[in-house]
């Protein structure tokens, strides 16, 4: 009897679980050599010829363009942990393709899917129950801790050369950007603003306590500096509304045209007068804004800016805490926002408006410079990493220690809590603490240092309690991490885990994979299939 469509595949059982544990694995090893401060970087070309080299874990699975399903859930495993804490993905998904490939070792003794997930559930809330109690406290907006979440994170990037300098930056961002909601700090990085800008020395990068705007100023009559800035933001046209129902006018001489255009500029003279009247210097048009307006805004000594975008006007909003007006005539001195500097500056190629010195501004800018646009995309790319890590280290302020430690630490307790889980699942759980052990074995590979002894000596000194022990790749030896200024949120240790078991369980419960084919002529209406107009033309 057939069921299935002709063409379609299905394989179940143990071929079903080889085969997606097998795609599994292939997208883990891909990145493998990509972990820690001596991982080595990709080159990948897209199909339009695009380059880019790079080791972020994130950036290079969503450049590949994965077939397999179980290869593509490995992708969207690495994005969704970069969404959530924005670090970590390199390590989620080869702890991930590392937990399947142990579980082929028990399928193969003929332990049953669930009793392995269900091993390693336990295995995990016990993790997630240590990493709890041994986790450190940060003081509240500690500047030291904080730059040294971000100076780890940015360890294991092309730009680690520059980590002092870009970790003073991210971290007086995040702090500039944190708010206050029902006794919890809230940082959300989508209110620091990147402007990337190649051709200068990456020591150019500064923060600006305010935004850059991507525009110029609409006329070179009006001042191109004003300090002192008071701006209004106008979120309607500095122009004249045209009816929304059709009218004709008749002039019959030149006269009732000129008096027709003066009409037309007094309105437009009056926009401006209710702008100057609320005491504005600069002024953010969402929209356009006409020629006559622009002359008169120019004899006030007033700067405008038109067609900036609806993001970057909210983000003016938050940084000099102006309102933003829908009508000019409700425009008033309450509803203007302040800055110290407003100024047009050439930057790179491009004339760019700086708004500076804003008072407590609740979002900023980001000026990233870099001499080749490969290193502006890399530097980019850790930033982002480091601001997402320090602002998970503000939102849940606790750290771990870094550098294979708080692995080994957990692999350590959990060959101690196996004698405590009855039945098949203790494998499980064993299996799951020499997983947690690819971290520093894969630090030592990549650092050119022999694995085995590392793992060695680390198993030795969290046998004997020093829950600090981890690998420094710049010594080549196992110590105290702590010490070495080695450290990372305890929220990112905590999603690797959980994505990467969660990812790990969802593959092992598969036994059966059915795949459609896609037909040869592209579905309805191609070769072999029926005409798009349905039946052909008998006449």
């Amino acid at each position: 009897m057939l069921v299935l469509k002709e063409g379609t595949e299905r394989k179940t059982g143990k071929d079903a679980q080889k085969n997606n544990i097998a795609a599994a694995m292939a997208i883990s090893e891909v990145i493998k050599s990509t972990l820690g401060p001596k991982g080595l970087d990709k080159l990948m070309v897209d199909n339009l010829g695009d380059v880019t080299i790079t080791n972020d874990g994130a950036t290079i699975l969503d450049e590949m363009e994965a077939d397999h399903p179980m290869a593509k859930m490995m992708v969207q495993l690495a994005k969704s942990q970069d969404e959530k804490v924005g670090d970590g993905t390199t390590s989620t998904v080869l702890i991930a393709g590392t937990l399947l490939k142990v579980a082929q070792e028990l399928l193969d003794q003929g332990i049953h899917p669930t009793v392995i997930v269900k091993g390693y559930k336990i295995a995990l809330d016990k993790a997630i129950e240590t990493i709890d109690a041994i986790a450190s406290k940060i003081p509240k907006d500690d500047k030291i801790i904080l730059k040294q979440l971000a100076r780890t994170s940015m360890n294991s990037k092309g730009i680690a050369g520059e980590k002092d300098i870009m970790a003073d930056i991210v971290v007086d961002a995040c702090l500039e950007i944190k708010d206050m909601r029902d006794g919890k700090a809230i940082c959300d990085i989508k209110n620091i603003q990147i402007i990337k800008k190649e051709g200068t020395s990456m020591h150019e990068t500064r923060l600006i306590k305010g935004l850059i705007i991507d525009k110029e100023v609409v006329s070179s009559s009006m001042p191109k500096r004003i300090e002192g800035a008071k701006i209004a933001l106008l979120d309607a046209a500095l122009e004249i509304t045209k009816t929304e129902f059709d009218a004709e006018v008749k002039i019959k001489n030149p006269a009732q045209m000129q008096a027709f255009l003066d009409e037309e500029e007094k309105m437009l003279r009056k926009m401006v007068d209710a702008i100057k009247a609320a005491g504005a210097n600069v002024v953010f048009c969402q929209k356009g804004i006409d020629d006559d307006a622009q002359n008169f805004l120019a004899q006030a000594g007033i700067m405008a800016i038109r067609r900036v975008k609806k993001s970057d006007i909210d983000k003016l909003a938050r940084a000099t805490h102006a309102r933003v007006i829908n009508s000019v005539r409700e425009l008033t001195a309450k509803d203007l926002g302040n800055a110290g500097l407003a100024e047009e500056r050439k930057t790179g190629k491009d004339q760019m408006i700086y708004i500076e010195e804003c008072k407590n501004p609740k979002s900023v800018s980001m000026l990233v410079r870099a001499g080749t646009e490969h290193v502006l995309d890399e530097l980019d790319r850790a930033l982002h990493d480091a601001l997402c890590v320090v602002a998970d280290a503000i939102e849940n302020p606790a750290f771990v220690v870094g550098g294979g430690a708080i692995e080994a630490e957990l692999a350590s307790v959990l060959r101690k809590f196996k004698e405590t889980v009855s039945g098949r699942e203790q494998i499980a759980v064993e299996y799951f603490a020499d997983v947690l052990e690819i971290i520093p074995a894969v630090l030592a590979e990549n650092g050119g240092i022999d694995p085995v002894n590392v793992i060695v000596e680390l198993r030795s000194k969290h046998k004997e309690g020093q829950k600090n022990a981890g690998i420094n790749l710049f010594t080549g030896k196992v110590e105290d991490m702590m010490a070495a200024n080695v450290i990372q949120p305890k929220v990112v240790i905590e999603q690797t885990l959980k994505s990467a078991t969660e990812a790990a369980s969802t593959i092992l419960r598969i036994d059966d994979v059915i795949q459609s084919r896609k037909s040869a002529g592209g579905g309805k209406g191609g070769p072999g299939g029926p005409p798009p107009g349905g039946e052909p033309d008998m006449d």
